[in-house]
């Protein structure tokens, strides 16, 4: 079996730090989404998989060299990455059409590069691989089911499927993970672009389904996140960090307190702050007067002085300095820089891409 990784797309409710940056490489818990993705099919014992990526565009940038770059040939996770380009962000089903070479006329599992699951997949994998089905789908129970697509089960079977309904029929969304077997390059093929111009994934398991082909519905337990909101981008930090196990490799002052917990990573130092957990500091990163409160991953190289942060992501090689007013449910790009000027507001929100610069007046 193989897998095949989709790390396309624009981002757009991420914007403006996804103008910069591939969605996929945000860090949950500072390790890039994607990562998760390909240690699952890995932890599933799928060795050769294919990442679908966007080619360079005057809009998208170019996230496919950012992407090569951070993942390369797949060799630090034990298997083969092969790159697959997509032209422009032409729908699930579009990404699958362009990658039958790749999957060669085997069964293969979609996972959607901007997903994260509590549990691994093997079991899916496994029940799949037994029972030989055209597509497994994975569902899960979601309080606005409009956001995605929307499956529709009698008596067990999944019977109807929709993208992103006006009134949904039930409150089972699709998961991002889905198991097929060569079925569905015929099915590819027989639909046409939504009125978005995308050939949906749902559309192509639909007509799977209208040709009596076995479609299984499997309801996922636990959590899954899709990444592509800044709050579910945050509530997955939240969720991986409450299960980071305590580990202080680099340096702690006398004057510090670090409580609950926090991982601080090896060049990392902390002086005369509090760190209350979970929290994750990157390696050399400098904290000085300041508070790190729970539910934060600070990436590499960032330095936070004389200021307070809380539920909050940080990416590597920005400063933060002299904040009067804490920062919370914030994502802050590459190499930012906060710093205060004379006059203070009472609160702060930011969401800045790569390379900004904010000057707050006080």
């Amino acid at each position: 079996m193989k897998g095949l990784i989709l790390s396309g797309g624009k981002g757009t409710r991420l914007r403006p730090l996804t103008y910069t940056s591939a969605k996929q490489l945000v860090p949950v818990a500072n390790k890039p989404v994607l990562f998760y993705g390909i240690e699952a099919l890995a932890g599933a014992g799928i060795r050769d998989i294919g990442i679908v990526v966007q080619q360079p565009t005057i809009e998208l940038g170019d996230t496919r060299s950012e992407i090569v770059a951070a993942v390369g040939d797949g060799s630090k996770w034990g298997v083969r990455v092969e790159y697959i380009d997509q032209d422009a962000p032409r729908g699930i089903a579009h990404a699958v059409q362009i990658s039958e070479p790749f999957i060669d006329g085997g069964p293969f599992v979609v996972y959607l590069g901007d997903n994260l699951l509590t549990k691994s997949i093997v079991p899916f994998v496994a029940e799949f691989e037994r029972l030989r089905p055209a597509a497994q789908i994975l569902l899960a129970r979601v309080p606005d089911p409009q956001r995605f697509g929307v499956a529709e089960l009698q008596d067990g079977r999944v019977v109807r499927l929709e993208e992103k309904p006006r009134e949904p029929k039930s409150d089972l969304a699709l998961v991002g993970v889905y198991l097929f077997g060569p079925e569905i390059f015929e099915s590819v093929k027989r639909i046409k672009p939504s009125r978005r111009d995308e050939l949906e994934i749902t559309d192509a398991i639909q007509d799977l389904i209208d040709r009596g082909l076995p479609v299984r519905p499997h309801i996922v337990e636990g959590w899954w996140k899709d990444t592509g909101k800044l709050e579910d981008m945050l509530e997955a930090n939240r969720i991986v960090l409450e299960t980071i196990q305590p580990r202080i490799d680099g340096d702690v002052d006398d004057a510090s307190r670090v409580e609950g917990r926090v991982v601080i990573e090896a060049g990392a130092r902390v002086e005369r702050s509090v760190v209350r957990g979970p929290v994750i500091i990157g390696a050399r990163a400098r904290i000085v007067r300041s508070y790190i409160g729970p539910f934060t991953s600070i990436m590499n190289d960032v330095e936070i002085r004389e200021s307070e942060l809380e539920h909050s992501i940080v990416l590597e090689g920005s400063v933060i300095t002299d904040i009067a007013t804490r920062i919370e449910d914030s994502l802050i790009g590459k190499h930012v820089r906060i710093y205060r000027e004379p006059v203070k507001p009472s609160a702060y929100r930011f969401v800045l891409g790569d390379k900004s610069e904010v000057g707050i007046r006080w």
